[in-house]
């Protein structure tokens, strides 16, 4: 996605019109950042807040771009009276926090505080096949926001510290596994890029970038296991084929597998039978399709002309979902998986 990663960098938050900032305000959840200290990396973090409003302040547009239809919110109001469930955010190899933002938006609107972060290194525009595989300083992204969140005491009263979970995305998808307890395994991933080929999605990208396979680095297998987090949903995760099976017997949280799609699945990503075989090992585990639909399916909405605008681009094709897919109405479904599994409101 070499040029959509821009467009993603360059999306965070779309002005609107007076006329437009009037309409439907009511209903919106807000939105606001953070910045977030982190010791383990050079530079604060930067993090979004998508939360139940309590009252109106003015209404703007997040996520959008060139591409993707974003999502309205009531940016900086209240926070609803009460204490809400929180769900930390993890997004994948090349995207963002607000790429994010149909899936934030719509949990707030049942009731959740979600909270996303930008992972450096594999964000939109600085995403590196080497740092890709550090997965132990992603982990430390999320539990840094959650420290800075349960501290501030203007946002702190409002988080049910009994109903913390964890939602990733594809390289987030395998982060917020080692915030479960999955440890992955780097010569296990090795053998299977080899047998797979490096033309096989979740190794290509490695592969351009010269990454070393036998020399993974030790951020790749670390114990990134967060105690605070009570249950976590995984959406088309990779590395699965490395998990290390000791680890799995120590996962104690309630966890949903989202794989999206069934014929179009990746292999890389597919937890089912004929993938890793992932989410019948783990005591307990759900294990959710949705199709038709394909790993892009989870991105943005597009908006009308964005499939030719990225074939004119010569870049990936992430606005051409498989035949008779309708990315709104899987968005829907895929809330509705997730509310149902963290109990939200309907």
């Amino acid at each position: 996605m070499k040029r959509l990663i821009l467009l993603f960098a360059l999306s965070a938050v779309s002005a609107v019109s007076p006329a437009l900032a009037e309409a439907g305000k009511a209903d919106l959840p807000g939105y606001d950042r953070m910045d977030v200290p982190a010791r383990h990396r050079a530079m604060p973090l930067a993090a979004s807040l998508w939360y139940p409003a309590g009252r109106a302040t003015y209404r703007n547009v997040i996520g959008d771009s060139a591409l993707f239809v974003g999502a309205p919110a009531m940016i900086g109001a209240a926070v609803a009276k009460g204490r809400h469930p929180l769900v930390l955010v993890s997004h994948g190899s090349g995207g963002n926090m607000d790429g994010l933002a149909w899936l934030s938006s719509r949990l707030a609107a049942r009731g959740a505080i979600v909270l996303a972060v930008n992972h450096p290194g594999t964000t939109s525009g600085d995403s590196s096949p080497r740092r890709t595989m550090r997965l132990a300083p992603r982990a430390a992204d999320l539990g840094a926001a959650l420290l800075a969140l349960l501290a501030d005491p203007q946002l702190a009263p409002h988080v049910d510290r009994e109903r913390i979970s964890a939602l990733g995305f594809s390289l987030g998808g395998s982060t917020v596994l080692g915030l479960a307890g999955l440890r992955f395994d780097g010569d296990a991933f090795a053998d299977y890029c080899r047998k797979a080929g490096e033309a096989s999605p979740g190794c290509d990208f490695l592969a351009s970038g010269g990454v070393r396979l036998e020399a993974l680095p030790e951020a790749f297998s670390a114990d990134m296991r967060d105690a605070r987090v009570s249950s976590v949903i995984s959406v088309d995760p990779g590395f699965t084929h490395a998990a290390v099976e000791e680890s799995l017997a120590g996962i104690r949280v309630p966890v949903l597998f989202v794989n999206l799609g069934e014929e179009h699945r990746w292999p890389a990503v597919d937890v089912g039978p004929r993938g890793s075989g992932l989410a019948a090992r783990i005591s307990g585990a759900r294990h959710v399709a949705v199709a038709p639909a394909h790993h892009f399916t989870f991105l943005g909405v597009c908006k009308p002309g964005g499939a030719e605008l990225l074939r004119k681009w010569e870049d990936d094709p992430v606005c051409d979902d498989p035949q008779g897919t309708d990315r709104a109405g899987t968005h829907e479904k895929i809330v509705e998986t997730v509310a149902e599994f963290l109990g939200l409101a309907p």
